[in-house]
């Protein structure tokens, strides 16, 4: 005989977790003891549940374990739910075990209509959670434990990944039951349609076209498909491009072409609106991928999507020509099974030569980020940054600047990786997500020199309390404070559209504190840096032992730069030009320059 919350302990070990994260709590008390005190699982503990959960999802990313997460009722659940979000769109598996009043004040097991609390501190959590996760349940009885785990470790990694959640009452938590009397659940069986076909069909596609791209996605690491990846790019050798997973490929590398976007890369954009083939392999074609004028998206390519989730292929902006539902693994696998003795045409060697004389003539970071103009100018310090990594070094990125410019400047080395979470995009991932990344590369690697983490100071503020976090652990964690005096991204659609501001910085009503004597409170060592020679100063950051916060003061002018820029007309409406037309606008006969011969914005497919 054991306990449910032993029971959930043991189970949750033997399907390979190996880390929980969580914040303790009463309505918790059981789940607490029984998985602080596995011998298989190593607790993390947080000072808010929203951390901890951001924590999770990083931790997933890094490791490819599942990641436990662990929370209390009430305000503890909900705390988490921000979290739980950025799994749910970016594809991340997460495991969400929550404490809940005893059933006999549960509104789950209380059918009174409208009744909105009743238990002490209660929160009636799975319809909350059920939006935003694969599988969530309440459980209501104790021999059903095994049944409910079951369902919830199928569906956190079957198909497309994400979040589950099993809200366990207290009472059902110290329940006793006997393992071998459990209820089961079997996952249906049957096999998946093959996608030979398919590929035979993309292939002939790829052998007609004369400009084929590649747009890779976040979906090729869900699908743990990164090898088969790197099999089909090399067998093909044609333009590769990045969706929000830029360290699928160096930057550095013969078939790197840029990252399109509305605030991407010059050369990405260019590639991809002249192209004639455009192979999307696990990129959902976001807004943020596609811009807000979606219809003139590569416009002359045969586009052609591979997604495992059929609505994402199914929505109302890009519509692919040929949409293929596929696990990106198994299709990769046939792909470069049926690739064997493929010989490039040489027209795809023309073609991979003028993508790559884009990227050599628009670098995102231009003589101007590099001119001093009495603050440090974020391009420039995100190349000079970037020079100083190694390959086995994981940068975590909150959002707005610390993510968007990185992710446009980078420059990207054969193993590095570099992540943000882009669906949800919250404020407060940066530090949260660096420990979560810490504590996925331990698991994946055994160790981990250091992390770096780059967050806003306007980001920093909503996850604050966790520097005591990395403090306690003496985590290696680097963090950058990219201080540019508030919200910037905020700051310019206020700019743009009323021509005035609020609250979006000190000056309109946010204020932020000193940095370096925040992080000196909690017992990490801080400097600041704001003069033009900022390169020492990132070298000496990096070299320290254990943990460092630099604030870097930012010309808080400095825009994003190459973007999309939408303007509003006198009626009202607001016009996006296409993608490969970035601001700072070229002049016409330029841009007309970086359009393929005879790009006239109609399809050649």
């Amino acid at each position: 005989m054991t306990t449910v919350a032993r029971y959930v302990a043991d189970r949750l070990s033997a399907s390979g977790a190996s880390h929980v994260f969580l914040v303790t709590g009463g309505g918790a008390m059981f789940l607490n003891d029984a998985l602080c005190h596995e011998p298989g699982l190593t607790p993390v503990c947080f000072h808010h549940e929203q951390a901890a959960a951001m924590a999770a999802e990083a931790y997933a990313r890094i490791a490819e374990h599942p990641p436990v997460l662990n929370v209390t009722t009430g305000p503890g659940g909900i705390n988490a739910l921000n979290g739980v979000f950025g799994a749910w769109t970016d594809s991340v598996p997460m495991i969400v075990i929550s404490g809940q009043v005893k059933r006999a004040t549960c509104l789950a097991t209380t059918p009174v209509p409208g009744l909105r609390q009743l238990g002490d501190q209660e929160g009636e959590i799975v319809p909350m959670a059920r939006g935003i996760t694969k599988y969530a349940a309440v459980v209501e009885r104790a021999e059903d434990i095994d049944w409910h785990l079951d369902q919830a470790l199928h569906h956190a990694f079957d198909s497309r990944p994400g979040p589950v959640w099993l809200d366990i009452p207290i009472d059902v938590q110290s329940a006793a039951i006997d393992p071998e009397a459990l209820r089961r659940w079997t996952p249906p069986t049957g096999v998946p349609p093959s996608c030979a076909a398919a590929v035979t069909e993309v292939i002939r596609h790829l052998r007609e076209a004369r400009r084929p791209v590649i747009l890779a996605g976040t979906g090729v690491r869900a699908a743990r498909a990164v090898a088969e990846f790197e099999r089909v790019i090399r067998r093909l050798g044609v333009p590769v491009t990045t969706a929000w997973t830029h360290d699928l490929i160096a930057s550095d590398d013969p078939l790197y072409c840029g990252r399109p976007g509305s605030i991407g890369t010059r050369a990405g954009n260019f590639t991809v609106q002249s192209a004639d083939l455009l192979l999307v392999l696990g990129s959902r074609l976001n807004i943020r991928q596609v811009s807000y004028n979606w219809q003139a998206f590569a416009p002359r390519a045969f586009k052609i999507q591979v997604d495992i989730d059929a609505a994402e292929l199914a929505k109302p902006t890009v519509k692919p020509d040929l949409a293929v539902q596929a696990d990106l693994e198994e299709f990769l696998a046939i792909l470069d099974f049926a690739l064997a003795g493929w010989t490039r045409p040489p027209a795809h060697a023309e073609w991979l030569d003028w993508c790559r004389q884009r990227v050599m003539d628009y670098p995102v970071v231009q003589a101007h980020h590099r001119q001093f103009k009495g603050k440090i100018n974020p391009y420039h310090f995100i190349d000079e940054l970037f020079a100083r990594l190694d390959g086995d070094d994981i940068v975590a990125c909150g959002n707005a600047t610390a993510t968007i410019v990185p992710f446009q400047a980078g420059a990207i080395k054969p193993g590095m990786r570099l992540f943000s979470n882009s669906g949800s995009a919250s404020m407060g991932y940066d530090l949260p997500a660096a420990i979560g990344a810490w504590f996925g590369a331990l698991a994946a690697r055994g160790e981990q020199k250091r992390i770096v983490c780059l967050a806003g100071d306007g980001s920093i503020m909503m996850n604050l309390q966790e520097l005591q976090t990395i403090a306690h652990h003496r985590l290696p964690i680097k963090i950058f404070v990219l201080n540019n005096r508030g919200y910037l991204s905020i700051r310019s659609s206020q700019a743009n559209f009323f021509g005035r501001l609020v609250g979006e910085s000190p000056d309109n009503g946010v204020g932020f504190p000193d940095f370096v004597a925040v992080a000196t409170a909690f017992g990490i060592p801080a400097r600041r840096v704001a003069s033009a020679d900022s390169a020492a100063s990132i070298a000496e950051v990096l070299a320290a032992e254990g943990p460092q916060l630099c604030d870097v003061i930012l010309d808080p002018g400095q825009g994003f730069e190459p973007r999309m820029s939408s303007r509003k007309l006198p009626d009202g409406s607001i016009v996006t030009p296409p993608l490969e037309d970035m601001f700072p606008f070229l002049d016409r006969d330029e841009l007309e320059r970086n359009r393929w011969p005879g790009n006239d914005g109609t399809s050649d497919a």
